[in-house]
């Protein structure tokens, strides 16, 4: 049995003996360690680090010189390494050495997980949906997302106190 199949195991154990709908995670550890659940070992400081610094580039964001609307500076790229392993280089997207086909494979990355995101919810909502089948407790969202990133969009032409950027 994998370690996520262990994992979910063990969530269905805890919602049974605490009778619990809404899960705090935390919680769940303090029971798993009281169950004698061995704790993870601690991760290696490099990759720690290393984590930060990513989660730091992708955090970065800049504003474009003539429109002054945000952009993202660095973005992840997907590399394969040795044995099949995905690893991600940074780009900036700035850098003149930056080039169309990484920020493209990067930018592809993305609207996937987009598109995987859509499709599970697609799922999850059809199923909640099969369980209520009264039409006032199923719940239905449109999927053009179009109007929806227009009006984000818009939103960024204003700074934190609504003054126009």
């Amino acid at each position: 049995m994998s370690k996520v199949s262990e994992r979910q195991r063990f969530l269905r154990l805890y919602r049974e003996e605490t009778g619990e709908s809404e899960i705090d995670m935390h919680k769940v550890a303090e029971f798993a360690i009281r169950k004698g659940w061995p704790l993870p070992k601690p991760a290696d400081p490099k990759d720690l680090l290393a984590k930060q610094f990513a989660d730091a580039a992708r955090q970065e964001i800049r504003r474009n010189a003539t429109s002054n609307k945000p952009y993202r500076a660095y973005h992840a790229v997907p590399v394969e390494k040795q044995r099949g392993q995905l690893a991600f280089w940074w780009i900036d997207i700035d850098d003149p050495n930056t080039t169309p086909k990484n920020f493209r494979k990067s930018a592809v990355r993305r609207r996937e997980q987009m598109i995987d995101d859509g499709v599970q919810l697609s799922l999850d909502l059809d199923h909640w949906n099969s369980m209520h089948p009264k039409e006032e407790e199923q719940v239905h969202l449109p999927w053009d997302l179009t109007l929806d990133i227009e009006i984000r969009r818009a939103s960024y032409e204003y700074d934190e106190e609504g003054n126009a950027a």
